[in-house]
């Protein structure tokens, strides 16, 4: 009897410490889901997906059109920071640089 009643006592923790396991090994299921995570089997394996042509093909892709992509963002980034300095400049300087250009250009003509 005193057996039974102390399995009483324990029983709900037990429960509530499976259901907070279970609960946290889906909740980190879901945010690798969520995040892009490769998944692990039951052995700590990664699960990859199945590699075809296609898949491949298109990965190829991808990884051109993103080097591009960055190129293009480097491009436009140093076009930005030339923007930026000629805005940021004193109005007063920018103007002595053109008539220092101007003034050059005149005497060397």
């Amino acid at each position: 009897m005193e057996t039974f009643n102390f399995v009483l006592k324990i029983l709900p923790l037990v429960v509530v410490i499976v259901a907070i396991g279970v609960g946290g090994s889906l909740l980190s299921t879901w945010l690798k889901i969520k995040n892009g995570y490769p998944l692990q089997n039951s052995w700590g394996m990664a699960l990859h997906p199945k590699k075809d042509e296609e898949t491949v093909e298109r990965i190829k892709l991808l990884t051109s059109e993103n080097a591009q992509l960055r190129a293009e963002l480097g491009s436009v980034k140093d076009r930005m920071e030339t923007i930026e300095r000629i805005i940021t400049d004193q109005p007063h300087r920018l103007s002595r640089e053109i008539d220092a250009l101007a003034a050059d250009k005149g005497g060397h003509a």
